[in-house]
């Protein structure tokens, strides 16, 4: 049965897996991202990372990777990527890949790949009609119709962290003002408790975990975080109307606490039944990075086994 590395480089930590065809995991590891360090740091900590899973299956036969930024997915190219990931604009990651390991390699967008991996094997199994709403460092978003990826023309489908929610508000890193980004990230949530006096939350997971033990305080910054997430969902919703909006990221760690508060606001539009937690949490951009490299050996004529289920991996096509 087909084995396949997939992994996935986010601004804070690069994780990867050993996945078959059926989608059973062999293996899986994590490294830290000193993406500070930039674009050397970076490949040497996906080097490791990469050799760790080699070395622990050896069969395997492609490689997927789901990076932040945008990605020419026909090139494996990183054609646009924000100053989370110092010096990764225009890198050649499939190229570099191959060239390191000898292994036939693709990449795509870290939101891409949560979706691909979403609708294969998690929330998104049975739905050809998704959006993926990512919330971490950055926000990011994916979307598929009748179970093909909306990438659009210059890569860039499915940016939602980059679509203005507030006209002239907060700059963004991608130098425009007021990105959806800028309101509903991990970070934005910290950012939106030390403009709050009297605060000193140092990490967002504080800040929840004051709100589930009822500080006021952290309750008021969580609802204001909530109110904008709710309403970023209900314009994905009117634009896109899809079968269901998948939330995932970071932030879904501490879904007890503000999941009830999210469903209030969206029961009053009508959209309780529409939204869902990523079931494959964190590590859903993995199973996307390596269904992309199963699809890569189909592309190749590398051949399936008998026992492999076709119908699962049909939707990230």
């Amino acid at each position: 049965m087909l084995q396949v590395i997939g992994v996935d480089i986010g601004g804070t930590g690069i994780k990867g897996l050993v996945i078959n065809e059926a989608g059973v995991v062999l293996v899986k590891a994590t490294c830290a991202t000193e993406a500070r360090l930039g674009r050397k740091a970076i490949l040497g900590q996906l080097r490791e990372l990469v050799s760790e899973l080699l070395s622990s299956c050896g069969e395997v036969k492609a490689l997927g990777i789901a990076s932040a930024g945008r990605v020419n997915v026909k090139t494996g190219e990183v054609i646009h990527a924000t100053s989370n990931l110092p010096g990764w604009q225009r890198m050649p990651l499939t190229e570099w890949a191959t060239g390191e390991f000898g292994l036939p390699s693709t990449a795509d967008n870290d939101a891409n790949a949560a979706l691909l991996g979403e609708a294969w094997l998690g929330t998104g199994r049975g739905k050809q009609n998704l959006v993926m709403l990512t919330l971490g460092t950055g926000v990011g978003g994916a979307n598929m119709a009748f179970g093909r990826m909306l990438r659009g023309a210059d890569w860039r489908g499915g940016d939602w962290g980059h679509s203005v929610l507030v006209p002239d508000g907060r700059p963004c890193n991608c130098g425009k003002r007021g990105c959806v980004e800028q309101y509903i990230s991990g970070s934005a949530l910290l950012r939106l408790a030390l403009e709050e006096k009297g605060n000193t939350y140092t990490h967002g997971r504080e800040i929840m975990t004051a709100a589930g033990q009822g500080e006021e305080a952290a309750l008021y910054i969580l609802e204001r975080y909530i109110a904008d997430l709710a309403l970023v969902i209900a314009n994905i919703a009117a634009s896109v109307d899809p079968e269901l909006i998948i939330v995932g990221g970071g932030v879904t760690q501490d879904q007890a606490i503000w999941w009830p508060m999210l469903t209030t606001k969206l029961h009053s539009v009508g959209l309780t039944d529409r939204v869902a937690v990523a079931e494959l949490g964190n590590w859903a951009g993995c199973f996307g990075a390596a269904q992309l490299g199963l699809e890569r050996l189909r592309e190749d004529g590398v051949g399936w086994s008998e026992g492999s289920d076709r119908e699962e991996t049909k939707h990230g096509n």
